[in-house]
């Protein structure tokens, strides 16, 4: 005999404390009968559609319970009818449809291996029973309850409270009916605490535009990828030995409409590539494009690690920009940011009521610079959701590379901070031993998954082997940024060119470094902000030779080893320094000095492209020799770019306004050489003091050169000479 179970005790629902809500809501057998029971705290009265029949509900306690009760079970999916405040609300029951764990993904999540957690986690709309829905997933191991929330159930806690997937921490909901563009966020309560916290989904692929903060359910890409032969080419792509040279720019502010608004990606991709393209440069760096709250962040307080910023448009929009690169022979670099997150409360910052993301003690918890947090990368969740983001961006917008931002600060648990600040590791050192470990995943996952696609670190120390593969003992980056030769570079060039010759070293002593790593040389934004001044500012001496120090800076920077980064702006001389309020000075360009500046870089991008022994042995020292380093009362420095079939080319610099005649050095082989690049061109604004296609090297030992050649120096000026067989 049938038997009829206990009436089940509602109270942890109706506390909206409950883990498990399926054992109490939707379709079950009881006895000879099937019930469907809700929670509807509003509603009125509940009915079941069967056919357009309403068969109604009994209200089975005061707070909201209702039940149906039947011989045969209604079909899946059934209908719900809710009368509220006398209006009738028709929904499907999204506790007809239980949890479909991924469990092998749930696993790996679990152990910090799970690369793709942007499938497993977050809202994706999906079809189940023929009804199409969202299904929600979110982790927060430390909640007694978790529900969805949003537009759909008037922001209410009460009425989508998700089932808790045991130990993986876990939560999941299919809510049927809903679709892309839907805005939700997560109500979490605390099991410890009690406390209730409103957060947004930090698997979100879609936000609302600042300054709201609440998550919407993205659309399926519907972009049709027209780079398959760019990708290609990216997987047997020798890059070591290619030229690149990276034009960094901020979405928001490298060209704007006159109204103020920001260029769309779509824009960009029609304005910006072009650009690009005709300047010579071989791949855009963006700043983060990560959605982030706060403009004046730069996107570096990244709220959204799996989200196109909506400002600039959706994400196949951003998709349409990166396309249209790589059509135009273009890559894209994403500067990325790993190393910590914003302490706002609708974001990452205890998630769940708990130190998830972050650690708990604040000598680890916090950057004292920025004010935010550090990510916990001994936490195997977290390892998985940041590799994860890594992937996403490689995997799903097929960016080219991804620049880290700020790796000095995950490595070292001292950093920016006093003594007695900082818990050092279990060895007593002062490395933070767990975030190696993830760069050194992350470094080995992008190299293996996307054959070609870079990592490059922003790394400010002496930390050695950063661009090393992991397996003999270095952090597996592609390339790091050599912060040393642009601090150095820049404080050589604001001398006063009289007192030049008494900071020489610092012109050379980046040669003792420079094959340590794998270097890109940037001249990035932090250069032009917070006070420092454009780079055209930082020049020395009256308006002529501002001009023309600026030329020589760019000149040294594209001929001595290492890959180059340009901040937007630089190549034309902007005046300001860059502010992300509003667009670049382009009206400069009607000046001929700053179109002069333009074009030495377009010159010198396309030389750089084009001469194998301008990139070629970038990272090797067979491709550098010293012609004479040593000519400080001068202040000239001068050597020799080769790349591996032997091919050279001679560089000279000369860092003072005084133009030099008769000035002698030795280069590799007697014969005629010409003049292929001077930055005192009159096409560059310069004053044209130069050579003559007569430049006759002769047989005679000089400077450990098998011969020697006289010159004409310009004044503030760099040279680029070939052998005239070459």
């Amino acid at each position: 005999m049938d038997t009829v179970t206990p009436a089940p005790d509602f109270s942890r629902l109706i506390a909206a404390r409950e883990h498990d809500p399926f054992r109490l809501l939707g379709l079950h057998r009881d006895g000879a009968q099937w019930v469907v029971r809700v929670f509807h705290p509003r509603a009125e009265s509940v009915a079941l559609d069967r056919n357009g029949a309403a068969a109604p509900f009994a209200r089975i306690h005061p707070d909201g319970i209702f039940e149906w009760r039947g011989a045969a079970a209604p079909a899946v999916p059934y209908a719900l009818q809710f009368t509220i405040k006398g209006r009738t609300e028709r929904w499907h029951d999204p506790y007809a449809f239980p949890p479909q764990p991924a469990t092998d993904d749930l696993y790996l999540f679990n152990q910090g291996s799970n690369y793709q957690a942007y499938r497993l986690l977050g809202a994706h709309v999906e079809t189940r029973e023929v009804l199409a829905g969202v299904r929600f997933r979110v982790w927060a191991p430390n909640a007694e309850r978790v529900s969805v929330v949003g537009d759909f159930n008037r922001w209410d806690g009460r009425l989508h409270p998700m089932a808790s997937l045991g130990a993986s921490g876990v939560w999941e909901l299919f809510v049927p009916g809903l679709g892309s563009a839907t805005l939700y966020k997560f109500e979490i309560r605390n099991r410890a605490s009690g406390a209730v916290l409103i957060k947004t989904d930090p698997c979100a692929q879609s936000f609302e535009p600042r300054p709201a903060t609440a998550a919407r359910v993205n659309a399926p890409s519907q972009h049709a990828w027209n780079d398959a032969d760019w990708l290609a080419r990216r997987a047997q792509w020798d890059w070591l030995h290619a030229p690149l040279a990276i034009y960094e720019i901020h979405a928001g502010s490298w060209r704007r409409h006159p109204d103020g608004r920001c260029y769309t990606y779509r824009e960009l991709a029609q304005h910006l590539v072009p650009y690009v393209r005709d300047m010579g440069y071989t791949h855009i760096e963006l700043m983060p494009v990560t959605e982030h709250p706060l403009d004046e962040s730069w996107g570096y307080q990244t709220t959204g690690y799996f989200a196109a910023t909506s400002r600039f448009g959706g994400a196949d929009d951003l998709r349409g920009l990166i396309d249209a690169c790589h059509q135009a022979g273009i890559g894209v670099i994403l500067d990325w940011v790993p190393g910590h997150f914003p302490s706002d409360d609708f974001a990452l910052a205890h998630f769940d009521g708990t130190a998830l993301y972050e650690h708990e003690d604040p000598r680890l918890k916090l950057h004292p610079d920025w004010g935010t947090h550090v990510f916990n990368y001994a936490r195997n969740e977290v390892q998985s959701f940041l590799l994860s983001s890594a992937h996403f961006w490689l995997a799903e917008f097929h960016v080219d590379g991804l620049r880290v931002d700020a790796v000095a600060s995950m490595i070292y648990l001292d950093y920016s901070r006093r003594p007695g600040e900082w818990l050092p590791n279990r060895y007593g050192g002062r490395e933070n031993l767990e975030a190696i470990e993830f760069i050194r995943a992350l470094n080995a996952m992008v190299h293996r998954e996307f054959p070609g696609a870079l990592t490059i670190a922003e790394e400010s120390t002496a930390w050695p082997m950063v661009s090393r593969p992991a397996y003999v003992g270095g952090l597996g980056f592609s390339m790091k940024w050599n912060m040393g030769w642009m601090n150095d570079t820049l404080l050589y060039l604001r001398q006063d060119p009289v007192h030049r010759r008494y900071h020489h070293a610092l012109l050379t002593f980046g040669q003792l470094y420079a094959y340590s790593e794998n270097f890109v040389l940037p001249l990035s934004h932090d250069e032009v902000v917070h006070g420092k001044g454009s780079l055209l500012a930082k020049m020395p001496g009256d308006h002529w030779q501002k001009f023309a120090n600026l030329r020589l800076l760019l000149t040294y920077q594209a001929t001595i080893p290492g890959k180059k980064l340009a901040f937007m702006g630089d190549e034309f001389g902007q005046r300001d320094e860059w502010y992300s309020q509003r667009e670049l000075d382009w009206g400069l360009l009607a000046r001929s000095e700053h179109r002069g500046v333009q074009q030495l870089a377009r010159d010198l991008n396309r030389l750089h492209r084009s001469m194998g022994a301008l990139h070629d042995l970038d990272f090797d020292p067979q491709g550098f020799s010293w012609i004479d380093c040593h000519d400080a009362d001068q202040s000239v420095i001068s050597f020799v770019r080769r790349d591996r079939s032997g091919a050279c080319a001679i560089i000279v610099l000369n860092f003072t306004p005084v133009p030099r005649r008769a000035y002698r050095i030795g280069v590799p082989a007697a014969g005629r050489y010409r003049e292929i690049f001077n930055s005192d061109s009159r096409y560059y604004g310069g004053s044209d003091v130069g050579n003559s296609d007569g430049l006759e090297a002769v047989s005679g030992t000089w400077m450990n050169q098998p011969a020697q050649l006289d010159l004409v120096l310009p004044p503030l000026a760099g040279l680029i000479l070939i052998h005239a067989d070459a």
